[in-house]
């Protein structure tokens, strides 16, 4: 009678665990490691995004090398962006932040607007399912956002809601957005995202 139930417990955990064809995993394995001063750099479009206070405002984090230098680019949900580029000052530099901007230059902050407190995320500007990091030629599949926080793949046509997790909301199943860590010290503040 042990042996029994020892075999039937052992067919039930199987049969719990192997549900599904893959597991999501919460956060990303890639890690960016990327650093922004904007206690320094005062970036009133990025502010928008670290802002508890204004939950569901999401900002896309770019760099560019410009003339010689590195720089930034910020653009809100909201339809604000940097009127001039942020440049990299000797903190960036040090920190060689330019590398570390997502898979492939760019990153998507900011709160969402369902839970109180609200939550902050991180996520990659590229779509999940369209993007290979190994890819030759590689293709970057940017996703734009809109107002209210969903993020679509004019590639794949999936949509994704920035507020929940990076969850599809419209399109065919697949991976929902690539996440990871971040945490901010308040609008003009440190962000970090690993």
């Amino acid at each position: 009678m042990k042996r029994l139930f020892y075999f039937l417990f052992f067919i039930a955990t199987l049969l719990v665990t192997s549900c599904g064809d893959s597991f999501d995993y919460e956060y990303s394995d890639y890690h960016p490691y990327f650093n922004f001063h904007n206690d320094t750099h005062q970036d009133a479009v990025l502010s928008t995004a670290l802002n508890p206070q204004a939950p569901g405002v999401f900002c896309i984090i770019k760099y560019a090398y410009v003339s010689g230098r590195y720089s930034f680019s910020f653009e809100n949900n909201q339809g604000l962006k940097s009127s001039s580029p942020v440049w990299f000052d000797a903190i960036d530099l040090k920190l060689e932040s330019w590398r570390h901007v997502g898979m492939n230059n760019g990153l998507i902050v900011g709160y969402g607007n369902l839970d109180n407190p609200a939550v902050f995320f991180a996520y990659d500007l590229q779509c999940p399912n369209c993007y290979h990091p190994d890819a030759i030629p590689q293709r970057p599949y940017e996703l734009k956002i809109n107002g209210t926080g969903i993020a679509t793949c004019s590639n794949c046509k999936r949509s994704y809601n920035l507020n929940t997790g990076g969850n599809i909301v419209t399109g065919q199943p697949g991976r929902k957005l690539i996440r990871y860590r971040g945490t901010s010290t308040g609008p003009f503040g440190i962000l970090v995202v690993n």
